[in-house]
């Protein structure tokens, strides 16, 4: 079943499906590795070691390993094909992992000379630790659900001599379940007080499912992940997409808003601004005089004897405009290079030049500096 958005905030990430396998349909032995051997050659050692143990070739053989990096044995464990129903393995597929109910604990992690009994509906498991990296051996013995008291004391008794050495016995009295791990591509299962976690090599090597089964399963899965994150990507990539177009829109309406505001307030900006302007313009009249006179006067000091002053008006408090004429046009910009190098002139322009019958005519503009005019009584001392 489907888990809404809701639920799962409610119930958090769920554990991964893995199908645990009766322990009776299987036979587990413990196999030699070579020392330093690499994954692909310890693989290739615990298949050959399974060939020699089982009278069935691994083709018709459920199977799997536990085997841990540098160690020199490894746990291998298998079962006929034939003794799993059709009903059994149809679940398989929609499995994350599927494995014994023993390797649940195989990587439990104990203290040498350490027996761990797992009880089960049809049976007793003894898994032995003696030191070494995983474990030393394990066994399954069968109990009738009507075995008497003292026949499964005498199974017990029975697998704690096969297990050999214990210093340390741990009963277990619950199966193991999966559990949420706390790290990507490791699966985690608890038994009671007791956790058992296997890496994600070691699962893929226990899984007994066929090998190259599985491996098509798991590329079609590396697929189905690619193709969800893909579309997880789009549809971030739409929400963005969707964010940003709210964000227009709303900018937009801001935009109007602002846009209408602005119009509401131009009168009134307008006439504050006319209001500003006159009383500049009053300040300037009653704070300044404009002196035409002196401007004039100024202007003509460095006149040459060619060119001759048709009539001056003022623009403004420092502007002076002058229709002039001249019967020397060179004299007219060597006039204006002159009145440019003076330092009461903040600009000098000639426009609208023409010339007829060897008369140049011509307006000769000039702006003084702020305050470098004064009237003839403040110049007197």
């Amino acid at each position: 079943m489907t888990l809404s958005l809701s639920q799962l905030l409610k119930t958090g990430v769920p554990p991964p499906k893995v199908v645990l396998l009766p322990d009776r349909l299987f036979f587990g032995r413990v196999v030699p590795i070579t020392a330093g051997a690499t994954p692909a050659e310890a693989a290739e050692q615990a298949l050959l070691a399974l060939e020699a143990l089982s009278p069935f070739p691994p083709q018709q053989l459920y199977h799997g390993f536990f085997w841990s990096p540098g160690a020199e044995r490894a746990l291998v464990f298998a079962s006929y094909r034939r003794r799993f129903t059709t009903d059994q393995t149809s679940v398989w597929p929609d499995a994350e992992l599927v494995l014994p109910q023993f390797a649940a604990l195989i990587g439990c992690a104990m203290e040498p000379a350490t027996t761990l009994l797992a009880p089960s509906p049809d049976g007793l498991t003894a898994v032995h630790w003696d030191g070494g990296p995983g474990p030393a051996g394990i066994w399954f013995r069968p109990i009738a659900p009507e075995a008497t008291a003292e026949e499964r004391a005498a199974v017990r008794e029975e697998l704690l001599r096969a297990a050999g050495e214990c210093r340390r016995l741990v009963e277990l009295t619950e199966a193991p379940v999966a559990e949420v791990s706390r790290f990507e591509h490791e699966f985690t299962f608890r038994a009671g007080a007791h956790e058992a976690r296997l890496s994600g090599p070691q699962a893929a090597l226990a899984d007994v499912r066929d090998k190259d089964e599985l491996a098509a399963l798991r590329r079609s899965r590396a697929r189905a992940v690619l193709l969800w994150r893909t579309f997880l990507g789009a549809a971030a990539a739409l929400v963005l997409l969707g964010l940003g177009e709210a964000a227009l829109i709303g900018g937009g309406l801001w935009q109007k808003t602002r846009l209408a505001r602005v119009v509401a307030q131009r009168p009134v900006v307008e006439k504050i601004e006319t209001a500003q302007n006159l009383a500049t313009r009053i300040n300037e009249l009653s704070t300044k005089r404009l002196l035409p006179f002196e401007m004039l006067s100024a202007v003509t000091a460095a006149k040459p004897e060619e060119v001759t002053f048709l009539r001056a008006s003022t623009d403004g408090l420092y502007t002076l405009t002058i229709d002039a004429q001249s019967v020397a046009p060179a004299a007219v910009s060597g006039y204006q290079a002159a009145l440019s190098k003076l330092p009461l002139f903040e600009h000098v322009e000639i426009r609208d030049q023409r010339t007829r019958e060897n008369i140049m005519a011509f307006t000769l503009a000039v702006t003084f500096r702020a305050g470098a005019v004064k009237s003839a009584a403040a110049a007197t001392p």
